[in-house]
């Protein structure tokens, strides 16, 4: 069977068009993946060294006593005290859900929740931690709680 002229050319027509978009788009740069735009923020480094070990060892240490609440934040086993672990105080309540910072307990009790069990911490406070310490603590938790 053959095709009328007007088809054939209309046909021919998008085929080159085709083509031509196709040789054209060759050898560009396709777009970038997106990344992950959340900053990063170091256990070690910024929470530890900056924030627990100046504000919640003192309390949190298992030299020469058993630390408050069980929670022994010195460095080297803070991460391991604080990730997916259940807090002594409130049933039912993890100290860090990794990639849930509302839902972790010790958010809770910085931020001084209604529902929390005893003080908020630093129970020495106030002064307790500042918003950007906070927020550093919300972020790391968000990240999914990396122990780097």
């Amino acid at each position: 069977m053959r095709m009328r002229a007007p088809i054939a050319r209309i046909l021919s027509v998008i085929s080159v068009v085709t083509l031509v978009s196709l040789a054209s788009a060759c050898g560009k740069d396709t777009p970038a993946a997106p990344t992950n735009t959340a900053p990063t923020v170091t256990f070690s480094t910024q929470i530890q060294q900056q924030i627990l070990n100046p504000a919640c060892v003192a309390c949190h240490t298992d030299e020469g006593r058993t630390p408050a609440s069980n929670l022994n934040l010195r460095s080297g086993v803070s991460h391991s005290q604080l990730v997916g672990v259940a807090s002594v105080g409130k049933a039912g309540a993890v100290r860090v859900i990794a990639g849930n910072a509302s839902g972790s307990y010790l958010i809770q009790k910085l931020e001084g929740a209604s529902d929390i069990v005893g003080l908020r911490m630093p129970r020495n406070g106030p002064p307790y931690l500042t918003t950007e310490q906070i927020a550093l603590i919300r972020q790391w938790i968000t990240n999914g709680a990396p122990n780097n």
